[in-house]
């Protein structure tokens, strides 16, 4: 294997954080490390702040270790693996000339950006000649520019692009963007029909926690490596990069070849309604009655058998049976969740995961509700029970400028969310019958996508009876009552 410093500058990342690091750039490493590909990372910093970022991946010569940590077939390991993969970053705003040096260059083949949920948007004002623009997409419209006329708009110059942004559709927005920019500044018409022909813009779903910098274990690491590296990564062992393109296109960058877990797809949304339903629903469906047990955090509720059964009823005979990709498929992703959640290495404050938990369960766990109704013509009895809890840890009262509930074990907690969805549940939980609370609750359309739940039959009445129980019983003695 060639040093990375051998390599070609293939590859121009936007963003330098912990993420791409933990992820795609251990993918790119390996596939280096297995000979399928002989190429190199430049990063972009996209924004101005924190120029040491870019000073301390320069001053390491882009070397650095990613440790990652979590549960595989059923043991406890940690993976320390140096990653060689970048050869150095720049800064987008201080070597604006740089950035365009490498836009002409014949090497460059692929982008990859990850600038947060806000980053694939139009931003009003920006120009051509702005060194740089303010938004992410006109940056990537002046890098596409100077590309198309340094090759003179040969179309085998374009780029494959590969944003992990989390939105939906991030290839189809960025495209998007740019092509408005492009029209906007009234540049040619050949050059807007080059974007869309010559360039390749897939939409993505990543997943991986990427815990980052291990501040509180330096020292094991110090020594474990021997030297301190003031940019080790730390991650769970689970990854997934599902991405939405032509198969050929997977060959510019053949990160399907190495040990990432990579798929390449026509259409990526059974993926996200995997991930949504199954991860996401996991932790929405889960967690509120965890916290009212009297768990703090996801890992110590998972050393709870009964929690642990009730983890699994949700998931492998609720949630799967609603989904489109294969059951063996699904099963695995639910039983890599399940290790996930376990993962003694991360501390996952169940607090933080219920913010906005009104609109998270929603969008995570009604779908599912509602698709299970349909296809069984029976209530989910686990996640009408989840649903049960997120009603009762809504149960607050407005102190000072924050909305406290209080649990069995005298516990006070915060309720976050949007002031008017607070306000909603202070007011409902003055109602003299908890049936009242639960058909204002599901009756609010507001909460369910123009949805009257109380509409669905027996939802009602069962949402009630467990709201009850929960009034009057230990919360993981009403579990037991509906596992089976």
């Amino acid at each position: 294997m060639k040093s990375c410093g051998v390599y070609k500058e293939k590859i121009l990342q936007f963003g330098e954080g912990n993420f791409l690091r933990g992820f795609t750039d251990w993918m790119i490493n390996d596939i280096n490390e297995k000979d399928e590909y002989e190429g190199s990372i430049v990063l972009c910093q996209p924004i101005g702040n924190f120029p040491q970022i870019c000073e301390m991946i320069n001053a390491q010569k882009g070397k650095y270790h990613l440790a990652m940590r979590g549960i595989e077939n059923g043991e406890v390991i940690e993976k320390v693996v140096q990653i060689t993969s970048i050869s150095r970053c720049i800064n987008a705003y201080e070597h604006f000339e740089e950035l365009m040096k490498i836009a002409r260059s014949e090497d460059l083949e692929v982008v990859i950006s990850n600038t947060t949920e806000a980053g694939i948007v139009y931003h009003e004002g920006d120009q051509l000649l702005d060194k740089p623009p303010h938004s992410f997409p006109a940056k990537i419209t002046v890098l596409l520019y100077e590309r198309y006329k340094a090759f003179d708009g040969a179309l085998d110059k374009g780029l494959l692009f590969l944003p992990v942004e989390l939105i939906d559709n991030n290839g189809t927005e960025l495209k998007k963007v740019v092509i408005r920019y492009a029209t906007e500044w009234h540049l040619e018409e050949s050059f807007i029909q080059w974007i869309e022909c010559a360039n390749k813009f897939t939409n993505t779903l990543v997943d991986r926690i990427v815990t980052g910098f291990p501040k509180d274990e330096i020292e094991y690491f110090e020594e474990k490596l021997g030297y301190r590296d003031q940019l080790i990564v730390t991650s769970e062992i689970f990854n997934l990069w599902v991405i939405e393109g032509k198969k050929e296109w997977a060959e510019i960058l053949p990160i399907h070849k190495g040990q990432g877990n990579v798929i390449w797809t026509d259409d990526v949304t059974p993926y996200k309604k995997q991930k949504v339903s199954i991860l996401n629903g996991g932790h929405t469906g889960t967690v509120l009655a965890a916290y009212l047990a009297g768990y703090d955090i996801v890992l110590d509720f998972m050393k709870d058998n009964t929690f642990k059964k009730y983890l699994n009823q949700l998931l492998f005979k609720e949630v799967i049976p609603t989904l489109t990709l294969p059951q063996e498929e699904l099963k695995q992703f639910a039983y890599d969740v399940c290790n996930r959640f376990a993962n003694p290495y991360i501390k996952h404050s169940l607090l933080d995961i219920s913010l906005n938990s009104c609109a998270k369960f929603n969008t995570r766990c009604l779908p599912t509700l509602l698709e299970y109704v349909r296809k069984m013509n029976t209530l989910p009895p686990t996640i009408v029970f989840a649903l049960a809890a997120f009603i009762k840890f809504y149960q607050c009262e407005q102190v000072d400028d924050k909305f406290i509930g209080r649990r069995k074990d005298g516990m006070t907690y915060e309720v976050r969310d949007e002031q008017e969805v607070l306000k909603f549940f202070e007011e409902v939980w003055k109602a003299q019958h908890v049936k009242e609370v639960v058909e204002k609750v599901l009756s609010n359309k507001e909460f369910w996508g123009g949805e009257d739940l109380t509409n669905i039959t027996g939802l009602v009445d069962m949402t009630t009876q467990y709201l009850k129980d929960l009034e009057e019983k230990d919360v993981t003695d009403v579990i037991l009552t509906i596992l089976n």
